[in-house]
């Protein structure tokens, strides 16, 4: 079992900078791939980004160069540092965590966050 509590939401002009961060409840935290999804008002729930163990980095291409994932194994959090924010960015972010990273697909992910708030206005 994992749990995981994120944070860092919050509202942002387009342009600006936000910095989400997800912690981990588990031991064994550095055995472990994390994701970062967003949903926005009646869509379904997309891939972001994710890290593997190893520290390998995957990335949506409408994110891609503008937000970077990472995670830090003695703090047992990972971090989604996002710049250059653009309005379609405004979803509920959802961490989620998985033994085996194998998919972008949100159902082939075994646990995850409460989600937090990104609005980005224009």
């Amino acid at each position: 079992q994992v749990q995981l509590v994120e944070s860092g939401g919050g509202l942002m002009q387009a342009g600006g900078s936000l910095r989400l961060s997800c912690a981990a409840l588990r031991r064994t935290f550095n055995t472990y791939d994390f994701g970062w999804f967003r949903q926005a008002p009646g869509k379904e729930r997309d891939f972001v980004a994710a890290i593997i163990w190893t520290g390998r980095t995957y990335y949506a291409d409408s994110v891609k160069g503008r937000f970077t994932i990472s995670r830090d194994n003695a703090k047992n959090t990972v971090y989604l540092q996002m710049n250059s924010l653009k309005p379609e960015d405004t979803a509920v972010y959802y961490c989620a965590a998985d033994r085996s990273y194998s998919s972008n697909n949100y159902a082939e992910w075994d646990y995850w966050g409460q989600g937090t708030q990104v609005t980005v206005s224009s």
